[in-house]
């Protein structure tokens, strides 16, 4: 078991006690932290997710579009929309980190690359940037950021754009490990 301490909303402060070296920390019943010897863990509220590309994804020379990551690695609080959106709305207010990256090809030279991590549906921080590519294919963009969300109305997309003389263009996915978009809560607020 544990040593308890829970703030109920009937009974007000409750705790029990045993000798097992383990404190759980519960409001209304539900177990928000657990210390232990080998330190704290968080078991509910904390929000991440990890979604990558599931297959190429065609898009317009020099359109600012979003990658489409629509299959889920693990979304820990349900809080990606892996279907309609392909958005990320924390609950939980605080300061998360976001990793992001997109491979692009082109069926002629590519001349401009860029990815942006979207806030509220408008271009909040930028990856990496490129002009003057030179040959069709095996581009990848990065980027991350620390981010501040409210834990209610705040969301974030993912944005690329690929810029050739013609032709196709398409966000590869290669089973998840080209094109990506992930988040977690580094701190609550």
């Amino acid at each position: 078991m544990a040593v308890t301490l829970n703030a109920s909303t009937t009974s007000g402060f409750v705790q029990s006690a045993d000798t097992s070296g383990i404190i759980q920390l519960q409001s209304n019943g539900t177990t928000i932290a657990t210390i232990s010897s080998t330190g704290l863990q968080q078991n509910v509220g904390a929000p991440a997710f990890s979604a990558y590309l599931g297959s190429n994804q065609s898009v317009s020379s020099g359109v600012n579009t979003k990658v489409q990551c629509n299959t889920e690695e693990f979304d820990t609080n349900s809080n990606y929309d892996n279907a309609t959106n392909y958005r990320f709305t924390p609950t939980v207010a605080g300061y998360y980190q976001f990793n992001y990256q997109v491979s692009f090809r082109g069926s002629t030279n590519i001349t401009r690359m860029s990815i942006s991590l979207y806030k509220n549906g408008s271009g909040f921080k930028n990856g990496t940037d490129v002009n003057n590519g030179s040959n069709n294919g095996g581009y990848k963009m990065a980027g991350s950021a620390l981010c501040y969300a409210n834990g209610s109305t705040d969301y974030f997309e993912l944005y690329a754009q690929v810029q050739t003389s013609a032709g196709t263009n398409e966000f590869t996915a290669n089973s998840g490990q080209d094109s990506y978009f992930q988040a977690f809560l580094a701190r609550s607020a």
